[in-house]
């Protein structure tokens, strides 16, 4: 994965963090039974002379190995009257073990397998929370919420060029999102929202952004200009391995790409959005885009592959009504 060190390094102390936690937990555990069954103090130290033991009678000799068939049958021994106390009070009988979030790493990150060290799924997890937060970490994602958008601001009277009343059409529109928010998978359908500037499609998104991180999701929320300025940044560098916005935007479980098509267009930023979008929905991961261009301009602005592609894999949801933002005023 091509993340950069300081991503590395942040999941890193995370998964420290989560393994020291976990760690102290034990030792607490330990006094707490140590108090109330002292026997398991002294069985734990019996066990641990027994190891000592075998160390001695391989270096005094003799009949070593009927010395170290008792030593084991009393190791045993012990061990097993150690597993039943711990059970019969309650405790389990791994309650003297860390108990870690991940048990196949034991919070490591890392486990082997066939003589190989294999990064482990929570460490690649952990990775793609921590790009996510330093994606976002300039994005507005606190001022826009469901409950701060109102259906109110639309008009009630009719559009005399569609027949369609913005304020009833909005309120389908809120009602998707918010049941997208709530329904939220990483294998949930994609969305382009479009329409004119100032008809709420950035607060929506932003609003199913702050309900899907709540849940407990990766969003990564971008607009287009800034998007396609990393990705350039990072293409044209000297040290382009050490850059890892490519692998955010494909390992996160939602994208949201805004003001699509106010980006300066070259043909570097046209590939890189069909390339965006086409390998998530190959990945059946989900994008949001929002954008003021019509259909017919995106299609000159970014092909029609691009067009194409967005009609069989995208709910469209059209934003209607007045800009807000004028209204408000």
């Amino acid at each position: 994965m091509g993340y950069s060190s300081i991503i590395y390094k942040n999941a890193a102390d995370k998964m420290a963090a989560k393994r020291l936690s976990a760690q102290k937990r034990a030792d607490m555990r330990r006094e707490e039974i140590y108090d109330r069954y002292p026997r398991v103090k002294e069985l734990e130290q019996q066990i641990a002379s027994c190891g000592a033991e075998a160390a001695k009678t391989v270096l005094r000799g003799g009949d070593v190995v009927a010395e170290m068939t008792k030593l084991k049958e009393k190791n045993l021994a012990l061990q097993d009257e150690l597993r039943r106390l711990l059970i019969e009070s309650g405790f389990g009988e791994n309650a003297l073990e860390p108990q870690y979030f991940c048990a196949r790493c034991g919070d490591t990150g890392y486990y082997e397998q066939d003589n190989r060290t294999i990064m482990c799924q929570c460490m690649k997890r952990e990775l793609v929370a921590c790009a996510c937060e330093e994606l976002n970490r300039k994005a507005p994602l606190s001022l826009c919420t469901f409950d701060s958008f109102s259906v109110d601001r639309y008009s009630r009277e009719k559009d005399p060029s569609t027949g369609i009343v913005p304020y009833a059409h909005m309120e389908k529109i809120l009602k998707y999102c918010k049941s997208y928010a709530v329904g939220f998978t990483p294998q949930s359908e994609s969305i382009l929202m479009k329409g004119a500037t100032g008809l709420g499609k950035t607060h929506l998104s932003l609003a199913i952004a702050n309900e899907v991180i709540r849940r407990g999701y990766g969003v990564i929320y971008v607009s287009a200009p800034a998007l396609l300025a990393e990705l350039e940044k990072e293409y044209f560098s000297r040290n382009a391995s050490d850059s890892g916005t490519s692998e955010m935007l494909a390992d996160c479980d939602l994208l949201i790409i805004d003001d699509l098509g106010t980006e300066f267009r070259t043909q570097f930023s046209t590939s890189q959005i069909y390339q965006i979008f086409n390998s998530r929905i190959l990945r059946h991961k989900p994008v949001i885009i929002n954008t003021n261009l019509t259909m017919s301009e995106l299609e000159k602005a970014y092909t029609d592959r691009f067009v194409s592609r967005i009609n069989g894999a995208a709910q469209k949801l059209d934003f209607l009504g007045d800009d807000l933002r004028i209204r408000r005023k």
